[in-house]
C-alpha cells in the first residue's frame, strides 16, 4: 500500500514539476481528417513528441467514420530526417470507432506528414487520403 503512495506523490511532484511525465504528454496537433468519401472519413486525433527528440512519436487515436462495412481508418507517417532521406512507418489500421495508434521514427527528424485514408479492404486500396505536413516552424508559431 506504501509503494503506492510514493509512486503516486512521485508522479504528482514530476508533473508539477515539468518533469518526464510531462514531456511524455507530447503537443497536441489536433484531427487529421481524410477527404470526405461518399458516406464518411477517417480521423485521426494526432500527438506529436518535441522535435527535439532522437525518436519522434506520433501517437493518438484513430476512428472509422465511414458507414461502408468494407471501409476502414488508415493512417500512416512519413519521416523527413534531419541527415537527409524520408521513411515510412508501418501503416495503422483500424474498422472501430475508435483505437490507439502509436508511430515512431528512426531518428531525428525535421518534419513528418500525417497521411489519413479510408481503406477498402476487398480491393486492399487507400483512397480519398489528406496528409498534414507538421514542421517545428509552425509549432514554434503557435500561441503559448
Amino acid at each position: 500500500m506504501k509503494k503506492t503512495y510514493v509512486i503516486g506523490g512521485v508522479l504528482a511532484f514530476l508533473i508539477a514539476a515539468g518533469g518526464p511525465a510531462q514531456a511524455s504528454a507530447g503537443i497536441h496537433w489536433g484531427p487529421v481528417k481524410s477527404a470526405a468519401g461518399h458516406s464518411g472519413h477517417a480521423t485521426a486525433d494526432v500527438w506529436i513528441t518535441d522535435f527535439s527528440a532522437e525518436t519522434f512519436v506520433v501517437r493518438g487515436t484513430l476512428s472509422d467514420r465511414d458507414r461502408h462495412s468494407g471501409h476502414c481508418a488508415y493512417v500512416r507517417a512519413r519521416f523527413h530526417y534531419a541527415g537527409g532521406g524520408t521513411g515510412w512507418s508501418r501503416p495503422r489500421s483500424t474498422c472501430a470507432a475508435k483505437t490507439p495508434f502509436r508511430l515512431s521514427s528512426d531518428g531525428e527528424i525535421k518534419r513528418v506528414d500525417v497521411r489519413v485514408c479510408l481503406y477498402d479492404r476487398a480491393l486492399r486500396k487507400t483512397f480519398k487520403c489528406h496528409a498534414d505536413a507538421i514542421k517545428p516552424e509552425i509549432i514554434a508559431n503557435w500561441p503559448r
